[in-house]
């Protein structure tokens, strides 16, 4: 069983699989191909990535990769709380620019789809958070882009959170919106 619902721009989802639970615990099946196909959502993921942040605070993103080599992701967080956020970068899209928020969590067992011409990030609401998501393409360098976590542009409302925030280096150089390279 799998529960989807449109969360506003074209194409990002939050879905939530069917938890089936007892005095043991849980299980849940959090991805089958063919479940998800039945929802309409054909995807062929490569690989699966893992991110542990052990502070509240810690920003990443907001990331992409431009075709050919353009990634859907599934994430969902494992341990803690997430604040999830992708950004329309297709220009021409009657959103672009646009945003999209959801708070995902181990304890509610939510998923967020991000799909291609979006930028992704997030930003950790919990100490010891742990972040898995599938993508269905690899990881190339040569199509790595990122867009500023604060862009004034786009404007994304993100919590204030005691100690603000921590990021990389390369999210702390990211170009706005308006000076990177977007999906045509």
């Amino acid at each position: 069983m799998l529960e989807v619902r449109p969360l506003g721009l074209d194409g990002v989802l939050e879905i939530m699989p069917k938890r089936f639970g007892d005095a043991r615990g849980f299980f849940v099946e959090t991805y089958n191909a063919q479940r998800f196909s039945e929802a309409g959502i054909d995807l062929h993921f490569v690989q699966d990535n893992h991110s542990y942040s052990a502070a509240a605070g810690v920003l990443r993103g907001l990331h992409y990769q431009l075709p050919p080599r353009a990634q859907d992701k599934l994430v969902r967080v494992i341990r803690g709380r997430i604040l999830d956020v992708a950004v329309d970068i297709r220009k021409g899209s009657g959103t672009f620019g646009k945003w999209v928020a959801l708070e995902v969590s181990a304890e509610k067992g939510n998923q967020i789809l991000v799909p291609k011409g979006f930028a992704h990030g997030f930003v950790t609401l919990v100490p010891d958070t742990e972040v898995l998501y599938k993508v269905t393409d690899t990881y190339s360098p040569e199509h790595d882009r990122s867009i500023r976590f604060d862009d004034a542009t786009i404007g994304i409302d993100w919590p204030s959170l005691a100690g603000g925030f921590q990021l990389s280096d390369k999210d702390l150089r990211a170009p706005t919106l308006d000076a990177t390279e977007v999906f045509a």
